[in-house]
């Protein structure tokens, strides 16, 4: 099942200043508290290529895996870990970022797509943001995954009532023999 969500906004700032802010939104000190899920961001590679004008950055982003507590527990991960691709063109003013999973692919894919360009009705001063989620759930692998859990966790908890069942049997055993008198061998 996939589901994908847009959605839009004007930042009432020059593109300039927006994209700035993107580059320094997760190192900013006073970002720590209200981007708590974002555990580590690395960048992997940056190239200027000198005849388009255009940046392309690569970056590693490592967060606190989506969902609820008993779903990380089910799937034995709290973290999860990214590759968000950039694509700077300061000629047209235009920046896109896709982001991606690459950790707990086998539950769920996510891609995230931003855009920053000018505001068409004032774009020395606007910047307008679009930004177009889908979020693809693979129910089957998840079940087997969480079944495989179960499974396990069933296991450990038959080898250990199989434990006390055996030592129930011979209890009962050695009270039988202690009730017959030993008459039988």
């Amino acid at each position: 099942m996939v589901r994908a969500y847009t959605q839009e906004y004007v930042y009432k700032h020059p593109w300039e200043r927006v994209t700035s802010a993107c580059w320094r939104k997760f190192t900013d000190p006073d970002n720590v508290r209200t981007l708590s899920h974002i555990l580590e961001v690395d960048t992997l590679n940056r190239r200027l290529d000198s005849q388009t004008g255009r940046l392309y950055t690569t970056r590693s982003i490592t967060v606190h895996a989506p969902g609820p507590w008993f779903i990380r527990k089910i799937i034995g991960q709290d973290i999860c870990h990214c590759v968000e691709s950039t694509v700077v063109d300061a000629r047209s003013r235009s920046m896109e970022l896709t982001t991606r999973n690459v950790s707990l692919r086998k539950f769920l894919e996510v891609e995230e797509r931003c855009w920053y360009n000018p505001h068409p009705e004032n774009p020395g001063e606007w910047t307008e943001f679009r930004q177009e989620t889908s979020i693809r759930i693979k129910p089957l692998s998840a079940l087997a995954s969480m079944a495989e859990k179960i499974e396990q966790r069933c296991a450990e908890r038959f080898l250990q009532n199989s434990v006390k069942g055996r030592e129930v049997m011979e209890r009962i055993c050695k009270y039988l023999e202690a009730e017959s008198g030993g008459i039988l061998n």
